[in-house]
């Protein structure tokens, strides 16, 4: 590709998201230091979103809240909606179409736009930045960050990293610059870098972005397969991959995973939300008409970013989307490897998806009447409210099913 037709393609971020619309909604918030976060009383009492005024106390996103609290005495605390949420990212998703066809939402609050074939009719880069940003301002009042780049890589990069520290916002992240900007910062700053990788490099030596773009590709990937040479075509601002408005169609997997209020020490506990979890899956599975092969199950303890717990698979003999099926599986990857630990986090995935318009007929299962009597449930689900028709267990202490119904995505609606 020469320089002349190189892609165009802006990353464009909401500053804040859930606290810029909350106040955008209050105006007496404006001036107010506020979070975004969830019930304290429970273990939703996490940070979703801190607003600049916030983050100049020192508070940021993902915290407890009461540490939160504990750093900034007059902070304002707003219960998020998330229907609201998701309605102006939609909003903001029109608006974005209005500069080019080609738009890809990467999250509530972030999406990849290619304005390759349109910029020339708003003017340069840097004024088509500005005509988005301040649309995005008049219509939502939520200030946006731009970041530019030949490929989705350097556009994400050249966000989080540049434009997010930029006055007007927005930063064009160029290839041939690289040495002189993306490489000169810590190795955790490249995109695809977490914790427990940033931990690695620095056993290797690696500190910044460019002791890695220096090291062979051939070395990276024989220690971490794939993904190492990934992160050196990262490193390199290389990627092919297109802004596409089919990106999430394909699904690979049906998954749900959650976070408990409390730690849960027994395995009759642990199993109800397990079947709680089954049945979420299963739901959404039989909603997109599809079943699968290969059941998941993780636990997690009260670190969640430490290396405890398990996830494991298990390969069933026939594909399904049936509840109790999948919750046999669950269990009996649970009693296999659970070795007793209290348990913060639980999550349930079916995998190897295949779609459910053919039905294996079993000489010792009727599953054609469990189908018809999962899909009657969902009817009466959907219909009714996911919370009109539960398990007997769910009904116990241990169950979630009733709170989960008040949320959407893990959060209050």
């Amino acid at each position: 590709m020469t320089k002349a037709n190189k892609r165009i393609i802006f990353l464009i971020d909401m500053q804040s998201f859930y606290a810029s619309i909350e106040k955008a909604a209050n105006p007496a918030l404006r001036d107010q230091p506020i979070v975004v976060a969830g019930d304290p009383e429970r273990r939703s009492g996490v940070v979703l979103a801190a607003c600049p005024i916030a983050k100049t106390y020192g508070v940021v996103t993902a915290e407890a809240l009461w540490q939160a609290q504990q750093k900034c005495r007059r902070l304002v605390v707003v219960r998020p909606r998330m229907e609201t949420y998701i309605h102006i990212s939609l909003l903001i998703t029109q608006i974005f179409e209005s500069f080019t066809d080609k738009v890809e939402p990467y999250s509530i609050d972030e999406q990849f736009l290619d304005v390759t074939g349109s910029v020339h009719l708003f003017g340069d880069v840097y004024q088509m930045a500005a005509q988005i940003r301040q649309r995005v301002w008049l219509e939502t009042g939520i200030n946006c960050r731009v970041g530019i780049g030949e490929n989705k890589v350097l556009a994400k990069m050249a966000c989080d990293n540049f434009a997010k520290k930029q006055e007007a916002g927005v930063f064009w992240l160029k290839k041939e610059e690289l040495e002189e900007t993306l490489w000169k910062l810590p190795i955790e700053k490249l995109f695809g870098v977490g914790s427990r990788m940033k931990r690695h490099f620095h056993r290797m030596g690696v500190y910044q972005i460019g002791q890695l773009a220096g090291l062979s590709p051939a070395v990276l990937k024989q220690r971490w397969g794939v993904n190492g040479e990934v992160l050196w075509r990262t490193a390199h601002g290389l990627d092919d991959s297109p802004v596409s408005l089919r990106a999430y169609d394909t699904q690979k997997g049906i998954g749900h995973h959650m976070t408990l209020p409390r730690d849960y020490h027994t395995a009759a506990e642990i199993k109800v939300v397990l079947l709680e979890l089954c049945e979420e899956v299963a739901r959404r599975a039989r909603s997109k008409e599809l079943m699968g092969s290969v059941v998941s199950v993780g636990c997690r303890g009260a670190d969640l970013d430490a290396a405890n717990g398990f996830g494991r698979q298990l390969k069933l003999e026939e594909q399904t989307n049936d509840a109790t099926t999948l919750y046999e599986a669950a269990c009996c990857l649970f009693d296999r490897h659970w070795q007793g630990t209290p348990v913060r986090s639980v999550g349930v995935n079916l995998g190897q998806l295949v779609p459910d318009n053919v039905l294996q007929l079993n000489l010792f299962t009727d599953n054609h009447r469990r189908r018809s009597l999962a899909h009657a449930m969902d009817g009466i689900r959907s219909k009714y409210g996911p919370d009109a028709i539960l398990r007997a267990t769910s009904l116990l202490g241990a169950g979630q099913a009733r709170e989960r119904a008040r949320k959407i995505g893990g959060h209050y609606k």
